[in-house]
């Protein structure tokens, strides 16, 4: 009986109809007492309540019951045994992420890197059929997570990211190459880098044209988005006083980031708040879609009877003890 659904559930609300049937059993029991006027009860023993009292009770209860298990039965309960079996083509993503110091700056909120963090595990949510690896870089690159299906470990991950884990500067190339030896012995179907950065490459062995062209040999997508406003941008600076905010222009080599995402197969994106950012993931969301094969089978089982023979017992046992125990004489 597990699974139980009803064929005609507007049915149920007959159920209703037991409320005030309570009520005006509640209300007149009082009344199927005798009362007689006497001057003294000395003479009459204590009143104790018997089984029979609470017999008469437990006998009303069985014909509530029984109501409500036939208007149940009327309803059609019905039992579903059903599976689902579920072929899904994954893609296997790495994202990698710039962590200079200057994704820092507050031209989104309230950083550049708490946006892309923010932004990265939304969009990691919502790829429970995907593979996914997280590689950071500023002035050099590391793997943070590899290749994983636990989303819940790599959103633990981005979480401690910070400005300032490795030597600062930005290594365009060498990022997109540590994501590509990531990705190159993968058997996925589809392969993918998502990279963002928020300036020019100026650090690393590798320039980001080699490190595409490896990317393009192993036949693996690259999505490029530069992240800043256009114009001047507000850095935090330390200074005597402390820490303070300085506008500094922002400079992203967008045509290096257009090539690369040409050459690959991929798209490039300018984000330059929160919101447009949040429409570059979803953008790439829908870009890279896992192919879902999903096969269902189910059966429905008429379980009314059981509903019916309880019924049943229950009306039986009421006409026995009215008729036996509960009998009353005229």
């Amino acid at each position: 009986m597990n699974n139980i659904t009803f064929a005609n559930p507007n049915l149920l609300y007959l159920l209703l109809l037991i409320v005030p049937v309570i009520v005006w059993y509640v209300l007149n029991y009082k009344r199927t007492h005798a009362s007689i006027q006497v001057s003294t009860i000395k003479g009459i023993g204590e009143n104790h309540i018997t089984y029979k009292h609470i017999l008469r009770h437990v006998v009303f209860a069985f014909r509530v019951i029984s109501i409500a298990l036939i208007i149940m039965a009327i309803a059609r309960p019905q039992s579903t045994l059903s599976w689902k079996n579920e072929e899904s083509e994954g893609i296997d993503i790495i994202l990698a992420l710039d962590i200079s110091s200057s994704m820092l700056a507050r031209d989104f909120q309230p950083d550049r890197m708490e946006a892309a963090k923010d932004l990265a595990i939304q969009f990691i949510s919502g790829r429970r059929n995907d593979r996914i690896g997280l590689v950071v870089f500023s002035g050099e690159s590391f793997t943070q997570c590899p290749l994983t299906t636990d989303h819940s470990v790599l959103i633990n991950l981005f979480r401690d990211i910070k400005s300032g884990m490795i030597e600062d500067g930005t290594a365009v190339g060498l990022g997109l190459a540590t994501s590509v030896s990531r990705l190159k012995e993968s058997d996925a179907k589809s392969r993918v880098i998502i990279l963002l950065t928020d300036g020019v490459n100026n650090r690393g062995a590798i320039t980001p044209a080699t490190a595409a062209e490896l990317a393009q040999t192993f036949g693996i997508r690259v999505y490029t988005i530069g992240v800043g406003t256009e114009g001047m941008a507000p850095y935090p600076v330390n200074t005597p006083f402390g820490i303070q905010l300085r506008n500094m222009p922002v400079e992203i080599d967008e045509e290096t980031l257009q090539e690369i995402a040409d050459n690959t197969g991929g798209e490039y994106f300018r984000a330059t708040n929160n919101t447009k950012l949040k429409e570059i993931y979803e953008q790439i969301d829908q870009l890279e879609k896992s192919k879902i094969e999903v096969k269902e089978f189910s059966q429905k089982d008429e379980e009314f009877l059981i509903f019916v023979l309880f019924a049943a017992f229950l009306l039986l046992s009421d006409m026995i003890l009215r008729n036996t125990l509960l009998r009353q004489i005229p």
